[in-house]
């Protein structure tokens, strides 16, 4: 499913899955100790940082039940907590994303795909 819809009293208000995973990009940069989102290379099997402009490369947004499922691929900071991370990035994306969307999230799976140093 490419969108993801409310139903109201009024009519279906459509958001583009594409616009969700942009945000949630956004909101994801915000978070201490996330250095970006990582684009993954099938072919040479290479992990790289992902500009600040193609921040929805790296999340894949699904609608399952009538509800969001958001997978992030990040890449973090070096000497940080990796689950800290990850717990703040969840508990800041559902609230931003449900109170954004009006969208329930069922799920938001986080893949660490590397760790940088930052000087």
């Amino acid at each position: 499913m490419k969108n993801s819809s409310v139903n109201t009293h009024m009519g279906n208000i459509t958001v583009d899955n594409d616009v969700i995973a942009q945000f949630a990009g956004s909101v994801a940069i915000e978070c201490f100790g996330i250095v970006g989102m990582a684009g993954f290379n099938v072919r040479d099997g290479l992990v790289k940082l992902l500009k600040k402009d193609s921040l929805r490369r790296g999340i894949n947004v699904s609608v399952r039940n009538h509800k969001l499922v958001l997978d992030f691929h990040i890449i973090v900071a070096y000497g940080v907590s990796i689950v800290a991370v990850c717990e703040n990035l969840m508990e800041n994306v559902k609230y931003r994303i449900e109170e954004f969307t009006g969208l329930e999230i069922e799920k938001i799976n986080v893949y660490v795909e590397g760790v940088k140093v930052i000087d």
